[in-house]
């Protein structure tokens, strides 16, 4: 539906939807500072009674499977971009990784990863993230911007080597991780002149953390 069509929502209903990204923004700030963190500390920190986060969520761990999709959706719109990209492999791939960088969704696999119940869902989405990332990393390689011997797992590790830059103010970390990343892609290039010892991550490696 065009936007400019679109029905407004009513007050209680708006107002739902604004508690709803409240309540996720707070959880991933919570969760990611301390996992073992009560409800009651992202109603808390949302601004928001106890009573609408349980509207939304049965317990805590509904709450974290929603954020956990929530990241990952964030990664698979990151990938799905650098692939819609009509420009050079090597900079839509750059933009890829910093994408996902600042939307800092591999802080949730350093933090949270083994703590819930997954879900047959999350393990569709995941592996399909898992396999427009293999697009990416292929596409990238062929122009020759990405060295032959990376996988899509290795940028898995790359990323929560990334997420687990954290000092106390928020632009410092930006620009900290930032500068990394550049060190990464310069790593990264095809222009690598020794091989990487031992072997890659494998999916199974990456994916069975998140099985408790």
């Amino acid at each position: 539906m065009d936007a400019s069509n679109a029905v407004p929502l009513s007050g209680r209903r708006a107002q739902a939807a604004r508690n709803d990204v409240l309540i996720l923004e707070a959880a991933r700030a919570v969760f990611i500072a301390d996992p073992d963190a009560p409800i009651a500390a992202v109603a808390e920190h949302a601004g928001v009674g106890i009573s609408a986060v349980y509207r939304r969520y049965e317990n805590k761990e509904e709450l974290l499977r929603r954020l956990c999709a929530d990241g990952l959706g964030r990664y698979t719109a990151a990938v799905e971009a650098a692939l819609a990209d009509p420009g050079p492999p090597e900079a839509a791939f750059a933009e890829f990784m910093g994408r996902v960088v600042d939307a800092n969704s591999h802080a949730l696999t350093l933090r949270l990863a083994g703590t819930f119940e997954s879900t047959d869902e999350l393990r569709r989405e995941a592996m399909r993230a898992q396999e427009l990332t293999a697009q990416l990393v292929e596409r990238t390689q062929t122009a020759g911007a990405l060295r032959a011997d990376v996988t899509p797992e290795d940028l898995s590790c790359l990323f929560e080597q990334l997420a687990a830059i954290r000092v106390g103010d928020d632009q410092r970390t930006g620009e900290l991780r930032h500068r990394y990343l550049a060190l990464q892609l310069d790593a990264l290039h095809g222009s690598q002149t020794s091989e990487l010892p031992g072997r890659a991550p494998s999916w199974q490696e990456i994916s069975q953390r998140w099985e408790r």
